[in-house]
């Protein structure tokens, strides 16, 4: 099991973000108000705050716990990481995801496991979190096609033995 002290300060901080960049992957694959973005980055927060306080001893509590400090002591867990303005923020985003496991799986191969499916967890809240489409609530879904699709590219990226099966 891998623990902060195994890894650089940059290796931490693209960890630490990981969370946040999963949430972001989903309010960018269908951007709706600020209502919607509100509720989506709520939604990752949660499960952050709630991993945090299950007092696991593992390297997925360590980072929640570190998320966690961040946001009480108002400091941007995001510090560091930009996106092009282009349209190309959607493979910014799941190449940074990819990096991140790459960086997680050298030191841990189960604890690389355990992250991804953490993220994913992340992602698949924030999807989750606001209708998206219809009017006015009638016809609108909870996951649109576009969050879906970006769910299916985030496991490929950070689960990709289980989005070939």
């Amino acid at each position: 099991m891998s623990h902060k002290a195994d890894f650089s300060d940059e290796e931490w901080a693209a960890i630490v973000r990981a969370p946040l960049v999963a949430g972001t992957a989903i309010t960018l694959a269908d951007p709706g108000g600020p209502i919607e973005v509100v509720k989506e980055t709520g939604a990752v927060i949660k499960v952050v705050s709630t991993t945090a306080d299950e007092g696991r001893d593992d390297l997925v509590g360590e980072i929640a716990r570190d998320v966690k400090t961040m946001a009480e002591h108002r400091e941007n867990p995001l510090k560091g990481f930009k996106l092009d303005r282009g349209g190309l923020a959607g493979k910014q985003i799941l190449d940074e995801l990819g990096r991140v496991r790459g960086i997680v799986a050298a030191k841990s191969p189960e604890d690389a496991d355990a992250l991804s499916g953490w993220l994913l967890e992340c992602a698949q809240r924030a999807a989750e979190a606001a209708k998206e489409g219809g009017f006015m609530g009638w016809k609108a879904v909870r996951v649109s096609e576009g969050e879906q699709k970006m769910l299916d590219e985030l496991r490929g990226v950070l689960a990709p033995d289980a989005a070939q099966a």
